[in-house]
């Protein structure tokens, strides 16, 4: 039983680094090549649930490859022409979706700024936590996000610990999320 659980736990990059390996794959249209040098330095969390509030299902996935269904729920009619996608997603049970290969620009930030560093998806990984910004997120979530920041880091070194942050801190006054109830403290403990 130990040999399982040691091997369940592992977690690796395919050769190129550009996918996590063993987890499921959707892939998403919306990326595109990172201009030049295209060197990796920001994480940014992002939360997101739909419907607003809502888990689980296959409504993620259909958002991220432009394929959600307007008549499902009310809700969906005013994101259905919205073209956006993430690198990853860390569902409540802390499951792992792969949307872009973390070479490609996924279009998470929009208009966004870090350090005087306009357009965050030209040296970003954005990464979704299913959830919203007043619920607390669940440990499972936590564990997972730290595995693959970790991993990612060990990857792309540029990403310093001060180089992961929420999409409102890239964009402020625009986005909310990842929101009050995600626990930086407690990520930042998980990373040490």
């Amino acid at each position: 039983m130990a040999q399982r659980q040691q091997t369940v736990n592992i977690m690796e990059l395919t050769e190129d680094g550009d996918w996590l390996v063993d987890v499921r794959r959707v892939l998403s249209p919306n990326c595109d090549e990172r201009p030049a040098p295209g060197v990796i330095s920001l994480i940014v969390v992002h939360g997101i649930s739909l419907p607003p509030g809502e888990y689980g299902g296959p409504w993620i996935d259909d958002f991220f490859t432009n394929r959600l269904d307007v008549t499902a729920h009310p809700y969906f009619a005013e994101i259905a022409d919205l073209r956006v996608s993430s690198h990853l997603l860390i569902r409540r049970d802390g499951e792992l979706v792969q949307y872009v290969p973390f070479s490609r620009r996924a279009w998470h930030a929009g208009k966004s700024c870090f350090r005087g560093r306009e357009a965050c998806n030209d040296f970003s990984i954005g990464i979704e936590l299913e959830g919203q910004d007043e619920t607390s997120y669940e440990p499972a979530q936590y564990r997972q996000l730290a595995r693959v920041i970790r991993l990612l880091r060990t990857h792309h070194p540029e990403i310093g610990a001060q180089d992961i942050v929420g999409h409102a801190d890239i964009a402020p006054g625009r986005k909310t999320d990842p929101g009050f109830a995600f626990d930086w403290e407690r990520l930042h403990v998980l990373l040490a």
